[in-house]
């Protein structure tokens, strides 16, 4: 890795114009310098585009044409990608000022992991900080028995690694970070910074995460069948009690957005 690392981060986006502007402000007001920004929007019609239109001559790359998803248009922005270390940062959610600068550092210290990660807020729809994501260190075996404990959206990887393991499986609606850990997981130990938050996490109404977590357990256990993972693991006692307590789960997570 060089001296000055070059950081390259992907905004997969689609009809987010109202949170947009505050994402791409995230990433430029980073107190790191070498950043490599690219946005892969999916044909927004809600303005969207004019906002990454305003921003077109700070971005390494973008797009705004129909896709086959937020998988998809992450593959596209990292096929265009050229830094030493990858993330990204959905178009509802924001990054901490020292996000890029505090990442770069340890991975540079320590050339032996693979990607760092450290804590996340969760924000409601007003940036209000509304909780905290439950982050912890975690690893191959832990990723197999469904111990994810990894924010996404504060964690960052050698572009080396991605070029191994990569891209993204485009089978996959939600599961595709998960699918991603692991992968990363069985070429290079992953780290956890404990207290140094680095990213928000939003919850709304149209979030993925609101929306549609019934499709997270069945794809994590594909990737766990793929692995090789025994039908009778943890990971999958643990999503059948997901899925028995999902509805507790959901109404926690909508009374938390709305309180």
């Amino acid at each position: 890795m060089p001296s000055v690392p070059l950081v390259s981060i992907i905004t997969p986006s689609f009809n987010q114009a109202r949170y947009l502007e505050t994402t791409i402000q995230s990433v430029l007001h980073q107190t790191y310098p070498h950043i490599q920004y690219l946005i892969s929007d999916g044909g927004s019609t809600d303005g969207s585009l004019e906002i990454i239109q305003q921003y077109a001559d700070r971005l390494h790359w973008w797009v705004s044409e129909p896709d086959r998803g937020q998988t998809d248009a992450l593959n596209k922005g990292f096929a265009h990608a050229t830094g030493d270390i990858f993330a990204w940062l959905n178009s509802d959610d924001t990054y901490e000022p020292h996000a890029v600068a505090a990442a770069v550092a340890y991975l540079t210290a320590h050339p032996e992991i693979g990607m760092v990660y450290g804590d996340a807020n969760f924000i409601d729809e007003h940036g209000t900080v509304i909780g905290k994501f439950n982050a912890r260190q975690t690893d191959y075996p832990r990723l197999m028995r469904g111990a994810v404990y990894i924010p996404q959206q504060a964690a960052f990887f050698r572009a080396d690694l991605w070029h191994q393991v990569g891209p993204l499986d485009p089978s996959f609606y939600f599961a595709m970070d998960y699918d991603l850990w692991v992968r990363l997981a069985k070429r290079a130990p992953l780290h956890y910074l404990p207290g140094q938050v680095w990213a928000n996490f939003r919850l709304h109404g149209d979030a993925k995460t609101i929306a549609a977590d019934d499709r997270c357990w069945p794809e994590m256990l594909k990737v766990h069948r793929r692995e090789g993972g025994s039908p009778f693991s943890l990971i999958t006692l643990r999503y059948l009690a997901r899925r028995t307590l999902a509805p507790l789960v959901m109404w926690r997570r909508k009374k938390l957005f709305h309180s």
